[in-house]
């Protein structure tokens, strides 16, 4: 039987096999020469079904992201610190039962997904070394509102990114 506990801890187990790999990841970006321009960072996850993969772009204050000027040798843009990461299976002869489980708790399986997610993400930059960057930092989730802010360990609107 499924359940919502269960259903935690496995998106936790999952999530931590690609621990070591996203943390090395940030790490490499923490070393980036940051063109001046690059006022903030903004990790992004993008999520498929069971499925994610973040990106970080190199932002103004403006909402604009900040691309390389040829032959600077600086950072801009983007690049993606983990690709195609699964955060749960589901086992065939389960899939059934956990499409009915999925679709009457749809809204607490998001809530889960966000916030393990999150939790893992901000593990990792931690550990990777990540507070200790001058410029600010987020994660979010591709076309939602609230982001994370890295370095206070907290929600804000995706708006108060901008201008704070």
């Amino acid at each position: 039987m499924i359940t919502i506990e269960a259903y935690t801890e496995a998106v936790r187990d999952h999530l931590k096999k690609h621990s070591e790999c996203l943390i090395d990841e940030i790490k490499k970006t923490l070393q980036f020469p940051f063109d001046e321009k690059v006022e903030l960072v903004d990790f992004t996850a993008f999520v498929q079904p069971y499925e994610l993969s973040i990106t970080m772009f190199s932002m103004e204050r403006s909402g604009n992201e900040v691309f390389p000027e040829e032959g600077s040798g600086l950072f801009a843009g983007s690049c993606e610190v983990l690709e195609d990461a699964e955060y749960y299976c589901v086992p065939d002869e389960d899939r059934d039962e956990f499409e009915a489980f999925s679709e009457q708790n749809s809204e607490a399986l998001s809530k889960i997904e966000t916030e393990e997610v999150t939790a893992w993400f901000a593990s990792c930059w931690n550990e990777a070394g990540g507070s200790r960057t001058r410029l600010p930092a987020y994660f979010s989730f591709h076309d939602c509102d609230p982001c994370f802010d890295l370095h206070k360990g907290k929600w804000i609107s995706d708006g108060d990114k901008w201008y704070s």
